[in-house]
């Protein structure tokens, strides 16, 4: 229908050129100049207009296909047009103009709604030209956990976590990396996961950083548990006979002295009877020590229920230092507590909490032995919501090469330690949804870090 209203017109218009060249002509023959110029004057207004007419449809087409070039879905073509053909040209444009327009307010609404949920997730995301080492996208999650406000580049990175740094430009895609890093919030463990993508005709690599230090602290915490309970099972099966038979022959001595006692000819070499009997002594000391220490252990791995109060951190201060300073006075060594606010509080178990502190103070106490002025600094405050205890010290310090392993049950640097403080103090923070870190410097000091949420 359109190319048949199209002809029609080329036809009205191809006939009244004709007839005004016809007549121009005419006036050409009887010297009528003015005719002849008015004549030749419409005749060339009517090659414009048919030229235009012509071309309408094309330039209309190619203004269409550069707003789409331009990606303007915004224009709007006229449907009213007295001419028929461009009518429903118009009207095929502003279709696919409203199709498109449509496809890019879905896209946009994805985009934004994957944005938003990439934004919420804990887990840091970043996305880097594999070429550059630009980032193209980084969620705040990311930013947060390494406590930078902007990333341009991993090349920044470089010079705050080396480590990182190296990861992200060494991990292979479909990889996963398991990298330490000391972060602005603590010693961290940090998981990598990394993928590969093309866009645009460039090779992207997504990463996914998160910290997964409470999750391994509690796989790690729960490991030791397991060997724990089937260490202490077969320490109190081998030991428990070993002590019931040390009591029994003890008792047997015992009566051999007092036999000997009454008939001297008859009984055995008293030397040779003491010395059995001491040593016999001895053995059931040390028997009902591993037992004690067996005992311990089995009631700690049974202790996964907390007994949940208000805990005023004041009054909790006040409760260990009433309890330790006589002990510390007496080996010179200052207890300073300070807490900011003074009605700070936190849900804990108090009693737990207790345990915790003392093996601390215990600790500093022993690493301020040998300083000319030794001082244990208890304080607490609350920062973003949660409550924080520390417990300084201006002591020694702990070696890095000792770092690693301080929390490990039954690891210990002195020599009258048992290697359970510090393995008890992370278990009961484990228990309270917490965390314990440990900030350390040789010749300095150490600082144990308490936070709960």
């Amino acid at each position: 229908m359109i190319f048949k209203r199209l002809e029609l017109g080329l036809l009205v218009r191809f006939i009244l050129l004709l007839g005004m060249m016809y007549l121009t002509v005419h006036y050409l023959t009887q010297f009528t100049w003015l005719q002849v110029g008015s004549g030749i004057l419409v005749m060339l207004a009517q090659v414009w207009e048919l030229a235009l007419y012509v071309t309408r449809s094309n330039n209309e087409l190619a203004k269409f296909l550069q707003a789409v070039k331009q990606r303007d879905f915004s224009q709007r073509f006229n449907e009213h047009t007295t001419n028929s053909s461009l009518r429903q040209l118009h009207v095929a444009f502003n279709l696919i103009n409203d199709t498109y327009k449509q496809l890019h307010i879905e896209k946009e609404a994805q985009f934004l709604y994957m944005q938003t949920i990439l934004q919420l997730i804990d887990t840091g995301i970043v996305a880097v030209d594999e070429e550059s080492g630009e980032v193209e996208w980084v969620n705040d999650a990311f930013k947060k956990i390494l406590g930078v406000p902007y990333l341009k580049s991993i090349a920044s990175l470089e010079m705050r976590y080396p480590a990182l740094y190296t990861a992200l430009t060494s991990i292979k895609p479909e990889h996963n990396l398991l990298l330490k890093l000391k972060l602005p919030a603590g010693q961290s463990q940090l998981l990598l996961t990394a993928t590969a993508f093309t866009m645009q005709q460039r090779p992207l690599l997504l990463v996914a950083l998160k910290n997964v230090s409470a999750t391994v602290d509690a796989t790690e915490t729960e490991a030791w548990q397991k060997l724990l309970r089937v260490m202490t099972h077969e320490i109190m099966n081998s030991v428990a006979p070993i002590a019931s038979l040390a009591d029994s022959l003890g008792r047997h001595l015992q009566h051999e002295r007092e036999k000997q006692e009454k008939e001297p000819d008859a009984a055995p070499d008293a030397d040779l009877l003491q010395d059995t009997e001491e040593g016999i002594s001895i053995i059931k000391k040390r028997s009902e020590g591993l037992l004690r220490f067996a005992h311990f252990y089995r009631n700690l791995n049974k202790s996964q229920h907390l007994l949940l109060t208000t805990v005023y951190v004041q009054e909790l201060f006040n409760s260990i230092d009433g309890l330790m300073r006589p002990q510390l006075n007496e080996q010179g060594v200052e207890l300073l507590c300070n807490v900011s606010p003074q009605n700070l509080q936190l849900s804990g178990d108090v009693n737990l909490l207790e345990q915790v502190l003392i093996n601390l103070i215990l600790n500093a106490k022993k690493a301020v032995q040998e300083r000319p002025q030794p001082q244990i600094i208890l304080a607490a405050y609350g920062e973003n919501s949660k409550t924080i205890i520390e417990v300084q010290d201006n002591g020694s310090g702990i070696p890095e090469e000792l770092m690693e392993s301080i929390f490990i049950p039954f690891f210990t640097s002195h020599k009258d330690g048992s290697g359970i403080g510090l393995s008890l103090a992370k278990h009961i923070m484990l228990l309270h949804k917490g965390s314990i870190e440990v900030e350390t410097e040789e010749g300095v000091g150490t600082v144990f870090k308490l936070t709960f949420i």
